[in-house]
């Protein structure tokens, strides 16, 4: 179990006294202050979150209206449903609507319905599950401990990125500037990548089939004669789905032209086949700018309270990692973490343009990306 959570913090809370109309509208009013206290600049400066606030008021509204039998004057009250013994509030349902985007207002009352049913059969879930004592079986208890401390530091790196300030007009503009190849001369890729299996040494052969080649069909057909194995893969992507350290490289490539990269267990080619301009004026890049410069600041301060505090700390490493640490050289940068255990950083896009999405590993691995 969670410290500090029982079952029995569950249990139904008094309802609240007073007219059912003056209590929605102190619970909405309560609801906006608390989403202006606490929301950050980022969201202010986002359209969706904007209203993403509404909604969920909406459907807080919503929701106490229908605990509340609409005006027929019965309590108010934030339950809106019960379990067996157990109940789901109108709170549950609020907090994972906000964390549901694109809900139009008059999707909330659809929403909110699919969101109860779910809460209901994963209290049921919950209930079998501790009757059965899964709670208490050690990967699960694991599994609790690791997201609490998860969610923790996250809120840790929530509240100190809070005091980032918001960039200038200045800095927004100059980040413009400085990336041509993300705004005003953005462009549509259209990349084929040929994985080649070859030695170090019969890497300048292969450089120069491809440069004496006219065409790509007629540099695969140059390797197939001399047995190289290769997997060619094609792939369109925009500027922002270019990781920003390999994005320069590319924008200088003009349509037929290539890339070669070395690997360990072969070369690989990234060909530009063709490319369509599609650039972003400053006035449009100009929310997704200060939401990447401002997340920039976030991580930045994080950062540096996060050194400050190893400089304090007393950290001793144990076992194989005291040796592990020993025979580090200074600097060293530590190997990529597990995806289960995540930086504590604010979420920050790799990509001003707040591009979403995995890039494509062909690309990456072309790209010399790990």
């Amino acid at each position: 179990m969670v410290q500090g959570y029982t079952r029995r913090s569950r249990t139904r809370r008094a309802p609240l006294k007073g007219p059912p109309d003056r209590y929605n509208i102190k619970v909405d009013t309560m609801h906006a202050m608390r989403n202006r206290d606490h929301g950050n600049q980022a969201r202010q400066a986002t359209p969706a979150v904007a209203s993403f606030a509404a909604v969920s008021a909406a459907v807080l509204a919503a929701v106490v209206l229908a605990a509340c039998g609409g005006g027929s004057g019965a309590k108010a009250s934030q339950t809106a449903a019960k379990v067996n013994k157990e109940e789901i509030t109108v709170h549950q349902i609020n907090f994972v609507l906000q964390r549901q985007p694109n809900v139009k207002p008059e999707q909330v009352d659809a929403a909110s319905r699919q969101i109860l049913e779910r809460l209901i059969d994963q209290e049921l879930a919950v209930q079998k599950a501790q009757d059965l004592k899964v709670d208490r079986d050690p990967r699960v208890v694991q599994q609790i401990e690791t997201a609490k401390r998860e969610i923790i530091a996250r809120a840790y790196a929530d509240r100190i990125g809070e005091t980032a300030t918001k960039p200038t007009d200045q800095e927004i503009k100059q980040y413009y500037n400085d990336k041509p190849a993300l705004f005003a001369e953005r462009r549509i890729y259209n990349l084929q990548e040929i994985n080649i299996e070859a030695k170090p040494d019969q890497f300048e052969a292969i450089r120069a089939k491809l440069q004496g080649a006219k065409t790509l069909p007629e540099f695969l057909e140059a390797l197939k004669a001399d047995n190289f194995k290769f997997v060619g893969s094609q792939m369109v992507r925009s500027a922002e789905q270019i990781p920003l350290n390999n994005l320069d490289a590319i924008s200088r490539l003009k349509d037929g032209q290539f890339i070669m990269n070395g690997q360990t267990n072969g070369l690989t080619v990234l060909f530009l086949a063709g490319s369509q301009r599609q650039p972003a004026t400053e006035a449009q890049a100009r929310p997704s700018i200060e939401m990447f410069l401002l997340n920039q600041r976030r991580a930045e301060l994080v950062a540096k309270d996060i050194k400050a505090m190893r400089d304090n700390a007393k950290i001793e490493y144990v076992g194989k990692f005291a040796d592990l640490a020993a025979s580090a050289p200074a600097g060293t940068p530590a190997p990529t973490p597990d995806p289960a255990v995540p930086a504590v950083t604010p979420a920050a896009s790799d990509s001003p343009t707040g591009a979403s999405g995995p890039v494509d590993n062909n690309l990456a691995k072309g790209l010399g990306i790990k």
